[in-house]
Formats: C-alpha cells, structure tokens, sequence
C-alpha cells in the first residue's frame, strides 16, 4: 500500500509543480504587483492607490461595463443559437443533420486573429458592396459606428461559439432515453410539449455547463477585439481584457494593470459562483 501510494504521487507531483509554478505563482506575484506602480523596470509599494484610481478611472468604467454588456447579450445569444442548432442536428440522423454538425462546428476551429479579419472583410467589403448595390445606409460604416461595432464583435462571437455550445447541447439529447419520447408521441404529446416537458429538464445540466463557459471566455475575450475593431472607433468597443493589455503593455503601468485583472478576476468568480448556486438549485 505504501509503494501505491508513492506511485501516485510520482504522477501527482509533477503536475502540482507546474500548476504551482504556471499558475499560483504568477497570480501571487501579480497581487503583489496591483499594490505597486510597476512600469515593468522598477516597482514602489502604494497600497490601494491603483484601486482607488480605477473607479474613477472613466476609461476603465467604459470598458468594463462594455464587457459587461456584451457578456450578458453573447451569453444569451450563443446558447439559444447553440440549443437551437443542436435541435436541429438532433431531429434526424441523416447525412444532412451529420453535414450540418459539421459546419455549425467549423467557426469554433478558426483562431480569433483569422476570424477578426474574416468578419472585419464581411463587415467593410462585403456590407459596403450591399450598401451601395441595395441603397441601404444600415450597413454603411459598421465597424466606424460604436454602437454597430459592438454588435460586429457579437455577431463574430456567436458565429464562433454556437458550435461549441451545440456538441455540449447534442451530446445531453442524445442521452435521453428515446423510449420516454416514443411514449410521448403515442400518448399524442406535440413537437412543443415534447421539448418543454422533457428535453428541457434533462438540459439543466448543459446549461450549467455552457452558461459557465461562455461567461468565462466572453469575459476574456481578446484577439477577436483586437483584429475586428482594435477597441476603434475612439476606445468605444474596447473590452475589459484590451484595456488591461494597452494599459500594462503599451502605456507600460503593470502595477495599474495588474489592479484592473484583480477587479476582472472578483467579478467573474463572484459571478461564476452565483450562477453555479443558482443551476444547482434548478437542477434539484
């Protein structure tokens, strides 16, 4: 027994080192640093100070409610198109539905960089061409507007995620028992009921799942801002995660940068726990 318990923990040790090493570490150090005001080649302890310059910072207010808005209104969107989709490809098991599997997966497949200049492409050339062949204003200058460039980096993330979402999704319909809806329909249950009463029920699991992830990485979005709208026009559609790179990177303020991911990281996590109760409390 004791040579087992010393061969797990061959296995178990490297893998505690490098998480201590990659991850606890780094955000300790990067603690400290939010009390300083590193500029990467000297550093000062200065107590609170960087906090108390945050909230009345109005750059870091803007970006941060931004990502805030555009976590609840992505969050949303990605999994009612995810559910949707994985609706769909679930509804028969042909060469169609598996062919749509894959092409609602593909996006998902594609970095940011490549996608942001994919929709940037769709959202300047390709608009303009119907603005100017149709006559419509509506898709002039999407990407210059703030409030249609926010809705570009939506439009961008939703066409990334769905299909990631969707597996999540297909793979918690495919495990309800197919006797249980058979029953269903010969008890004259509808398309609707059938959904409502049954399918939905047994998601309370996947949405869990797939809120948690997207909440996460809309939070962290980065290199789809960066390549779609590079925070443009005038900072109007710079996420929280932009703000922090330009701040700490291009302005060289780490100590002030390092405060700004400390805020982002409470938000999330009180978030994430909220969530995480309330699911559990659903499911139960």
């Amino acid at each position: 027994m004791l040579i087992k318990k010393h061969q797990y923990l061959a296995f178990v040790l490297p893998a505690v080192f490098f998480i201590l090493l990659i991850i606890v570490v780094p955000f300790l150090i990067g603690i400290y640093y939010s009390f300083t005001d590193s500029n990467g080649l000297r550093s000062s302890f200065i107590g609170w100070k960087n906090f108390e310059v945050l909230f009345q910072d109005s750059t870091f207010l803007q970006s941060f409610w931004l990502t805030v808005k555009f976590s609840f209104v992505s969050v949303i969107l990605i999994n009612l198109v995810g559910l949707a989709f994985a609706l769909i490809v679930t509804s028969h098991n042909n060469r169609l539905t598996k062919s749509l599997r894959t092409i609602f997966f593909m996006p998902n497949l594609i970095g940011g960089i490549l996608l942001g200049f994919i929709w940037q492409f769709i959202f300047t050339s390709a608009f303009q061409a119907i603005a100017a062949a149709f006559h419509l204003d509506f898709f002039k200058g999407w990407l210059s507007n703030p409030s249609t460039g926010f809705w570009g980096i939506v439009i961008l993330f939703v066409w990334q995620m769905s299909g990631y979402i969707m597996l999540i999704y297909v793979s918690f319909l495919n495990a309800i028992p197919k006797n249980t809806i058979q029953a269903a329909v010969l008890d004259g249950a509808k398309a609707t009921q059938i959904f409502f009463f049954i399918k939905l029920p047994q998601l309370a699991p996947a949405f869990t799942i797939s809120l948690f992830l997207t909440l996460a990485n809309s939070f962290k979005l980065y290199e789809q801002n960066l390549a779609l709208t590079n925070g443009g026009p005038y900072r109007s559609t710079e996420m929280i995660s932009m703000y922090i790179y330009n701040t700490a990177f291009v302005n060289f303020q780490q100590g002030y940068a390092q405060a700004a991911g400390i805020i982002l990281f409470l938000c999330v996590t009180i978030v994430s726990f909220i969530q995480l109760a309330l699911s559990r409390k659903q499911e139960g």
